[in-house]
């Protein structure tokens, strides 16, 4: 009884296809985004009362609604970020939900994935969102503009179209900095350092990119984790690149089948949780090595992994966790959506003793 355990705190059973879910920052209450058996949008807001979930707003969209942020919002506006089905992304004022604040028509296909920087007072610079795209393209959005992306990652003329699954802010440490990682379905995951216009480094982990994160999006580069289809999730240390190598890595086969997300506790950079297509969530707990640079034999830098350990498992439902998010106000409280149509509240314990 040392360990954390994972608690379910509350859970319900909605009438809609859930995709993605996410806590509204200094609330007890989260979002749920997906679509209705019309294939119409569903945008439902869920409170926290007593040990119960209730819903406090319900919104219904012409296009299914797949991923949403609130990473490029002031903490006073929390204005939130979707993307749709058609290739939309859009910013929702939650207070009214009829009229949006921002809205574009930013891909020619479906938006996977979408993430944001620059709100919440997380990370420096412009408040940005990325969003990637079934049309294989990865674009950067300044909200203060209009109509035109600031920034278009796409594959050249005659080039084979990946369908973009995952995408992340990182390194927004300064005004100038910050990179977007991307994941692909055929298992490319791509950084691009928004500062220089520049792929930085690239890779394959030979199995379709189901999520990226950083540890941290507001701090020099330090550790990336990328989850897969085939049950195991890459660690990258991110913080030494070597001209030849890249970065060190290890890799965990965690889930008995695909691992859709991993997310960072927001209080402690080195614990983080992995959700499983078979219902199952793990806790992870990353231990640095005793140094993290060594020297190649022509001595160039290179970075050495640590390892990793895991806390705690639950089983949680008989059908994929597909979306998963902490609360960043309060350490240890989750939510999780699950494709047998329920939202569960978490609280996973013992987190502040780690």
């Amino acid at each position: 009884m040392d360990k954390p355990q994972i608690i379910l705190h509350a859970s319900k059973s909605l009438n809609i296809t859930l995709f993605d879910v996410k806590w509204i920052p200094r609330s007890a209450r989260f979002v749920v985004l997906g679509c209705y058996p019309r294939q119409t949008g569903a945008l439902q807001i869920y409170e926290l009362d007593q040990g119960d979930v209730k819903l406090t707003k319900e919104v219904e969209k012409p296009e299914s609604l797949k991923c949403g942020t609130f990473g490029a919002a002031s903490l006073k506006q929390r204005h939130f970020a979707t993307g749709d089905f058609k290739g939309n992304m859009t910013i929702w004022d939650l207070e009214d939900l009829q009229r949006p604040v921002y809205s574009v028509i930013g891909h020619k296909e479906i938006i996977n994935c979408i993430d944001g920087v620059g709100g919440l007072g997380v990370g420096e610079g412009a408040p940005e969102i990325a969003t990637g795209s079934r049309d294989g393209s990865v674009k950067i959005w300044d909200p203060r503009q209009k109509d035109k992306p600031v920034a278009c990652m796409e594959p050249a003329e005659g080039e084979s179209k990946r369908d973009c699954w995952a995408v992340a802010f990182g390194h927004a440490h300064n005004d100038e900095d910050r990179c977007v990682a991307a994941g692909y379905d055929n298992g490319d995951i791509k950084l691009f350092d928004l500062r220089n216009m520049s792929l930085r480094w690239e890779t394959n982990i030979k199995n379709g990119v189901c999520g990226l994160e950083f540890d941290r999006k507001d701090i020099i580069m330090n550790k990336l984790v990328a989850t897969t289809l085939e049950g195991k999730y890459h660690l990258f240390d991110v913080r030494t690149q070597h001209p030849k190598t890249g970065f060190a890595s290890l890799s965990e086969k965690a889930h008995k089948s695909t691992i859709w997300n991993a997310r960072h506790l927001p209080q402690n950079r080195d614990v983080f949780m992995t959700t499983g297509g078979s219902g199952t969530v793990n806790l992870w707990k990353y231990e640095y090595p005793t140094s993290r640079v060594t020297k190649d034999s022509n001595g160039v830098d290179m970075g050495v992994v640590g390892s990793v350990s895991l806390l705690q498992n639950a089983t949680l439902s008989t059908q994929p966790i597909g979306s998963f998010d902490w609360s960043p106000d309060k350490a240890g409280l989750a939510v999780c959506s699950s494709f047998d149509q329920q939202v569960r509240v978490l609280i996973v314990t013992k987190l502040n003793t780690l």
